[in-house]
């Protein structure tokens, strides 16, 4: 009793003996690191070392809480889904990790990678981008079939592979968190590439918002607003209370917001560029479709009720 009271606590390694352990069905063994394979369709490119010797610390004071998964290639282990946890317990020392092992096919592969890292919210929006056409290039996959099998919208996908026709330089700034998602979606609206590599250079070096890149983009002065017949347009003038509120929704939705009014009373405005993205803007706002389909936009579009 003693020695279970001591192993609780200390995660799957304490409590995994060495060889075979059945767990609802699954196969789960400590295996040997070196043996492990890196997945060559891992779509993940980049891990943050500070998050890294995070994990590393947890491991050595938990242990692993969750196995990797891998399967069986040429006498090797190839890492499936856990790299992260892969990297960290090398740092912290480790010579063995609990893996459940399974014969999956190369597709499933791909799907279970590019799945777990999405679960957990911080890819990257090129890895990402990339993970999806490897999806559709490798396995034949239409991008209504890739939206499915990853829980995404078919928006959401089609915008996400349009980054990949942006010039190299720019992809790059995006891979390393330069800039973000919201800097590069106003830059497709721009044909030319030479245009799209000039208004990039003005975000790195001047430090722009996504407003300041929607504005260069549309053509728009920021300092010189719409005039009305028969006087002014009044200056838009964000009510500092609702920055924080501002910023969310202009993260969230992907695109330029504006609240007019203050916390009592006001109105919200939702800028958006083409067909598509007002699609991929209605499919986050909006509750699926009865069919499960992607949100209509056009005189064929249902109308939905209010929820209440």
């Amino acid at each position: 009793m003693v020695n279970a009271k001591r192993g609780l606590g200390k995660g799957l390694g304490a409590l995994i003996p060495q060889g075979s352990v059945f767990s609802g069905g699954r196969t789960i063994i400590n295996i040997d690191i070196a043996k492990i394979v890196a997945n060559p369709r891992q779509p993940r490119h980049t891990f943050a070392k500070e998050r890294l010797e995070e994990l590393a610390n947890s491991i050595k004071e938990q242990g692993i809480i969750e196995p990797i998964l891998t399967r069986m290639r040429n006498g090797k282990y190839e890492l499936i889904a856990g790299e992260r946890r892969l990297r960290a317990s090398k740092i912290a020392g480790l010579t063995t990790i609990p893996s459940i092992i399974k014969n999956f096919s190369d597709e499933q592969s791909l799907e279970l990678a590019l799945i777990e890292n999405l679960q957990r919210e911080d890819l990257n929006p090129m890895d990402e981008a990339e993970g999806y056409a490897q999806l559709t290039k490798d396995f034949s996959l239409t991008q209504d079939q890739v939206a499915k099998k990853v829980g995404k919208s078919r928006s959401t996908i089609t915008n996400l592979l349009r980054i990949l026709s942006l010039p190299e330089k720019i992809k790059v700034s995006l891979r390393m968190d330069e800039i973000s998602l919201g800097h590069a979606r106003p830059l497709l609206a721009l044909e030319d590439a030479n245009r799209q590599l000039e208004v990039w250079k003005q975000i790195v070096k001047d430090g722009l918002n996504v407003r300041d890149v929607e504005i260069l983009v549309t053509g728009k002065p920021l300092d010189k607003p719409a005039v009305k017949k028969g006087g002014r347009k009044r200056v838009y003038t964000q009510n500092t209370e609702l920055n924080a509120l501002v910023e969310t929704l202009t993260t969230q939705l992907g695109t330029r917001v504006k609240i007019f009014g203050t916390p009592e009373r006001g109105r919200i405005e939702i800028n958006y560029y083409s067909k598509e993205d007002l699609e991929r803007i209605l499919e986050v706002l909006l509750p699926a479709s009865p069919t499960g389909g992607p949100a209509k936009v056009g005189p064929e579009a249902p109308l939905s009720p209010l929820p209440q």
